[in-house]
């Protein structure tokens, strides 16, 4: 028996030789400041002033490789200096570091200047890869005024430590059709990627047809969309949705709209319906532009994805007939295979994001206000680091994050070691906590050895605020291309 037990410690203490309670945080803030950065760039790598001085055609400002150095302190004569955690939360100052962006300006696109620019500071989570505590052992932690101990994943805003809570949401790019009480059913689908989060939702009206809405087009009858996408004859899309079987459901919705003959009718049916009243030329390409960017921005952005828009679309419409006919069954919304958790990596990604997209504005803003003075500014005087930095901390600092949800980030609280480790373990669900919501609360088989069955709140926050189990870790974000490449690679082959 003795045997036995001391076998238990030495694999709990080689867990915890090799992972910490909060790794997977530090992990998703490492990826955020590796990876995710450089993707925020890539999204808006250009940017076009519409004030140009007369003898010049053309200007653009690019944006090349972002980097993110070291926690420093500029002190008040202007030197600068590495800055440890102990610090910051002495002098009550936040614990961050600076934000390197390349700069490109091309007139009639030859370079006129290159440069690197310090942008803002970002929040530095400590133990993390960029945090001064990650490379050192006990003794050092000691001397730099350190508990040995203590996990990190956590920050510093002016001298107060702060926890930004995971988020758990429903998985996106992933279809689930449900079954209300009256038996109807509803199909929903979040199309995410980059800044776009677009739902699309596919139901069934009491006149057979099948309906799909997304953005600003409401309701548009199934089979017009696919048509529109390419898949134009009733054969063609009969094939898509299933070829072992006759779907009688569908040839209701293929004889209603049997004089669309070509795909430029489908997308002029679309146009009239939507409500864009100019021109045909004009209208069906404003159409084509809705079809691409916002029907399934997920599988791509160009023309030549609309067939494979139209084939998952068709792909989709098959479980949604095949859950009508009770063939499957709906979709569990509380199953944990159904959602995501989102962590300080992919929140502050959110948040980055939106003040990027802010800092560029103001550039664009400032250069143009100069233009008008006569002057050609260089872009370097009018980057405005503060901006950005204000906008993180404020976030930071009040817990209101974009998309105005509150109490993302909160003060941690420190009562003791197991309140501080619990803290920097809690899920936040984002319903309302003054609705019943009666099976989200309760838990789920899905939930253990994921999340504590024991560890939530009485009251109001029953079962919407959660903690994960001790030993829980979750896995990073892997690429849709890298799983598609091995896929192949074991023998899948692409649908003809």
């Amino acid at each position: 028996m003795d045997n036995q037990k001391q076998d238990r410690s030495i694999l709990i203490r080689k867990y915890f030789e090799e992972k910490k309670f909060v790794e997977s945080n530090i992990q998703s803030f490492n990826h955020f400041i590796e990876k995710g950065l450089q993707e925020v760039i890539e999204e808006n790598k250009e940017a076009e002033p519409t004030i140009i001085p007369h003898n010049i055609e053309k200007f653009k400002i690019r944006f090349g490789r972002i980097t993110v150095g070291k926690p420093e302190i500029t002190e008040a004569d202007g030197s600068k200096r590495p800055i440890y955690p102990v610090e910051a939360r002495l002098r009550k100052i936040s614990y961050h570091a600076p934000i390197f962006l390349e700069v490109s300006t091309y007139i009639n696109d030859v370079q006129r200047e290159n440069f690197v620019a310090e942008i803002g500071k970002m929040p530095i989570m400590l133990k993390s890869k960029f945090c001064h505590l990650s490379k050192i052992n006990k003794e050092e932690l000691i001397k730099h005024g350190e508990d040995s101990s203590d996990p990190g994943g956590y920050f510093i805003i002016n001298g107060t430590e702060r926890v930004i809570v995971n988020i758990e949401d429903l998985a996106a790019n992933n279809f689930m059709v449900d079954r209300s009480s009256d038996g109807s059913c509803s199909g929903r689908f979040f199309a995410a990627r980059g800044s776009y989060k677009i739902p699309h939702t596919f139901e069934r009206k009491k006149d057979g047809l099948y309906y799909l809405t997304f953005t600003r087009v409401k309701q548009m009858p199934l089979v017009v969309v696919l048509k529109a996408l390419g898949l134009v004859k009733d054969e063609e899309i009969m094939k898509a949705v299933s070829l072992d079987e006759t779907y009688e459901e569908l040839l209701l919705n293929l004889y209603e709209f049997v004089d669309l003959k070509t795909q430029d009718d489908a997308i002029d049916f679309i146009a009239k319906r939507v409500g864009v009243g100019q021109a045909k030329e004009i209208r069906v390409e404003r159409t084509k532009e809705i079809l691409d960017k916002y029907l399934l921005p997920n599988i791509g952005l160009e023309t030549q994805d609309r067939l494979v828009k139209g084939r998952n679309i068709a792909k989709m419409l098959k479980k949604y007939i095949d859950v009508q006919r009770g063939v499957r069954e709906p979709d569990d919304k509380d199953h944990y295979m159904n959602k995501r958790v989102r962590m300080s990596g992919d929140l502050l990604l959110d948040l980055f994001r939106v003040n990027f997209k802010v800092l560029v504005g103001d550039i664009l803003y400032n250069f143009q206000r100069i233009i008008k003075r006569g002057k050609l500014p260089s872009i370097r005087v009018i980057i405005r680091d503060k901006l950005l930095t204000s906008r993180l901390y404020s976030s930071m600092a009040t817990g209101e994050w974009v998309g105005g949800r509150q109490g993302v980030s909160q003060r941690m609280s420190r009562t003791n070691f197991l309140d501080m480790i619990s803290h920097l373990q809690r899920v936040a669900s984002p319903l309302s906590n003054s609705q019943e919501n009666f099976e989200a609360r309760a838990l789920h088989c899905t939930h253990l050895g994921r999340l504590c069955p024991i560890e939530t709140p009485e009251g109001t926050n029953i079962g919407l605020r959660k903690n994960l189990a001790m030993l829980c870790s979750l896995s990073q974000r892997v690429e849709d291309a890298d799983v598609i490449d091995k896929l192949k690679g074991v023998g899948l082959k692409e649908a003809l």
